[in-house]
């Protein structure tokens, strides 16, 4: 079992779930409520990842923060280390990747929250950050906490994107699936079953988790 790239998945997981969640809640929200010209193309352009191959979208991200490119070599600069084959480059690809399954949960939960409900926040007078906090947050919890959970999910199973962008360095870029997959190019069939397994029963648990979180929420709010 490696524990190393188990837990560099579980960070990789944790930082994208922390990125994604505030962007989750402005571009769903701004999504649900706004009707404009080109809405359409911007929901598109947010699906874009799920109907793309993993590796072509992972060749365009190696190529957009390769060492000549703009937003490659200003990372270079400031930090001194190029931003491919990194645990920072992970990082920004697994949200730029992850954006639908954290973005179209939470436009759902808040297109779900009926309209009276808003305008009721207002006439109290609630200011839109207030009526945001303590109104439509609690009424879209089912669907944030449906784009965390995938989110999370989805990213302890990334593969393609993670073997594009950060490659297989041990303790940096190595994740559980790359790990698994090493394992059986080597033939090596009881680790991989033993990883696979574990892999499994996290994710079970927490999508187990996430029922029991939701259904308490329900009971609090009814």
């Amino acid at each position: 079992m490696d524990w190393t790239a188990l837990w560099l998945s579980m960070r990789l997981a944790g930082w994208t779930v922390a990125v994604l969640l505030p962007v989750a809640v402005l571009m769903g929200r701004f999504l649900a409520y706004r009707s404009f010209g080109g809405k359409g193309l911007v929901e598109a352009l947010v699906m874009l990842p799920l109907v793309l191959p993993p590796t072509v979208f992972g060749f365009y991200l190696l190529v957009a923060f390769g060492r000549n490119s703009p937003v490659g070599g200003l990372w270079q600069n400031l930090f001194g280390h190029q931003l491919v084959f990194s645990f920072e480059g992970l990082v920004v690809a697994s949200v730029i990747f992850n954006l639908p399954f954290a973005i179209q949960p939470a436009q759902r939960g808040f297109e779900a929250i009926p309209a009276e409900v808003r305008e009721a926040a207002s006439c109290c007078g609630m200011s839109p950050l207030a009526s945001l906090w303590k109104v439509e947050l609690p009424l879209a919890w089912p669907g944030l906490m449906t784009a965390m959970v995938l989110t999370f999910a989805h990213t302890l199973g990334e593969f393609g994107i993670v073997l594009m962008v950060g490659g297989s360095i041990p303790g940096e870029t190595r994740t559980i699936a790359i790990a698994i997959y090493d394992r059986v190019q080597a033939f090596d069939g009881q680790a991989a079953a033993i990883m696979s397994a574990v892999l499994v029963a996290i994710s079970l648990f927490t999508i187990a988790l996430t029922y029991w979180l939701s259904a308490r929420m329900g009971r609090r709010l009814s």
